[in-house]
């Protein structure tokens, strides 16, 4: 599928829904990242803008990415209208052809799933790469599929995050993985329906 597919794609999952007022951050991150000082801060497929925003309210400077021009767009505008458009840089990146510049405190990477052609590793790798050193690269990843996903394969596999880890392939002298989790927890989907899903959570530190 093409690059044009995708971005097609993406537009039209954000435009058949109506702009999120007040998206909340990932359960993983927030859980996680709490105790970290802030710092400079890249979202990998920011979509609604939750993370972004949150990140930004507690003193982040964050760099929030997304193939969708539309979810981008509407990002810059919500940070802007809760008063930390100083501190979000909204950006479009197909990361299957660009990645953005700069070096980072934290990277977090949430079900960065598509149905099109994209060689994740490689994406995640210049995320771990782009870290500053003590940064760290959050990702987390569906271990199980809600039943209001785009994707409702039965066939589907999601790799644990020692698979993803080694997929990355990153030496062990520089990157320490802190953590690689499979956690369960009762998530609430559209029109608040409810239920219970794993999430694959891997946290990689860069120690030089």
């Amino acid at each position: 599928m093409s690059t044009t597919d995708a971005v097609t794609f993406w537009n039209g999952v954000y435009a058949a829904r109506p702009s999120a007022t007040d998206p909340r951050p990932n359960d993983r991150l927030a859980e996680t990242v709490t105790s970290f000082p802030p710092g400079d801060a890249l979202d990998l497929g920011c979509g609604d803008g939750g993370d972004a925003l949150w990140l930004a309210g507690r003193g982040w400077r964050v760099t929030a990415v997304d193939i969708s021009a539309l979810a981008v767009e509407r990002l810059a505008g919500l940070a802007r209208s809760c008063g930390v458009g100083d501190r979000v840089i909204a950006e479009r990146h197909d990361l299957h052809e660009s990645f953005p510049q700069g070096g980072f405190d934290l990277i977090c990477a949430h079900y960065l799933h598509t149905p099109f052609d994209l060689d994740r590793s490689t994406v995640l790798r210049a995320a771990a790469h782009a870290l500053r050193p003590g940064g760290r690269l959050l990702v987390v990843d569906h271990g199980s599929t809600a039943p209001w996903s785009w994707d409702q394969d039965p066939e589907v596999r999601y790799p644990t995050p020692q698979e993803v880890a080694a997929g990355i392939d990153l030496d062990s002298v520089t990157w320490m993985v802190e953590r690689a989790d499979a956690l369960r927890r009762l998530a609430t989907g559209p029109g608040g329906r409810t239920a219970e899903v794993i999430d694959h959570v891997l946290l990689i530190r860069r120690t030089a």
